[in-house]
């Protein structure tokens, strides 16, 4: 045999082979499409064979994928507007229906769009938004993925888990929200100060009222001494000019001259005037 028609027959048995060989890998699971059509069987890692040329071999991804939602709009039943960012992981569970029905990851994705977010709009439309951020979120999520799953199972996929990554409000809504927040901050800013500014009025008034009483109350107690202390001196003074009428009568002499004869005071008196008869 020519060793033309050896290398020959050879290439020929090398292209038959890598056309009728094909392997899967761990992450994969394969179909056989044989003329457009896929063949019932699903091929699983390993080493398997075909038909050359008149079959070929799709692969799927058998691991846990992501699938990452554009954020939307919902109204909760209390007709607030929220935006939700959501994400979803699935997986394909049948590839032979999913290549039927979806043919690719692309129409998948597409379709679990439209079916998650129905179904979250649905559940939100049932919850108030204090229910949807805090106290029903996760039952909420719960019941999306049940739902959502047993809507794509008719095509192949299982829906793993949902989840609200974040809850916003529309950009109008937050204006209008932080607006009336900062009307009810000044309301309460403005009340305070009133409150403050009576309770100031009251305590400064209450203060007034009390000095005025001390005051009148130390008026009133000095009155008194000074009467008591009159008295004394007046008794003191009768005492005095009782036991000793020719002294007080001096000294009584002694106290006019002294108010009456200050610094650089001139007077002319006669040898008679009573004011001198105390220093005769």
């Amino acid at each position: 045999m020519k060793p033309v028609i050896v290398v020959a027959l050879l290439a020929l048995v090398i292209v038959g082979l890598q056309q009728s060989l094909f392997i899967v890998n761990q992450t994969q699971q394969a179909l056989v499409i044989q003329l457009g059509h896929p063949l019932d069987k699903v091929y699983r890692p390993g080493l398997h064979v075909k038909l050359p040329f008149i079959q070929n071999v799709v692969y799927f991804d058998a691991r846990i994928l992501d699938y990452d939602a554009r954020p939307a709009e919902a109204l909760t039943s209390d007709l607030k507007s929220i935006v939700l960012d959501n994400y979803a992981r699935w997986k394909i569970v049948d590839p032979l229906r999913f290549y039927r029905t979806m043919r690719t990851e692309h129409n998948a994705q597409a379709r679990l769009d439209a079916v998650i977010y129905s179904q979250i709009r649905a559940h939100i439309g049932r919850h108030t938004l204090t229910q949807v951020v805090a106290d029903e979120r996760t039952s909420i999520m719960d019941s999306v993925t049940e739902k959502a799953s047993q809507q794509m199972k008719e095509f192949g996929i299982e829906i793993v888990d949902v989840r609200i990554k974040r809850t916003d409000l529309p950009a109008e809504n937050q204006r209008a929200i932080f607006d009336r927040m900062r009307a009810e901050r000044e309301r309460q800013a403005t009340q305070y100060r009133s409150e403050g500014a009576e309770e100031s009025t009251k305590i400064r008034s209450g203060a007034d009222k009390e000095r005025a009483v001390i005051l009148a109350e130390a008026n009133k107690q000095a009155q008194v001494l000074r009467g008591q202390g009159d008295a004394e001196a007046a008794r003191i003074y009768a005492e005095a000019f009782s036991r000793s009428p020719e002294f007080f009568s001096f000294q009584r002499g002694l106290e006019a001259l002294r108010k009456s004869l200050g610094e650089n005071t001139r007077m002319v008196l006669t040898p008679d005037s009573p004011l001198l008869q105390p220093i005769k």
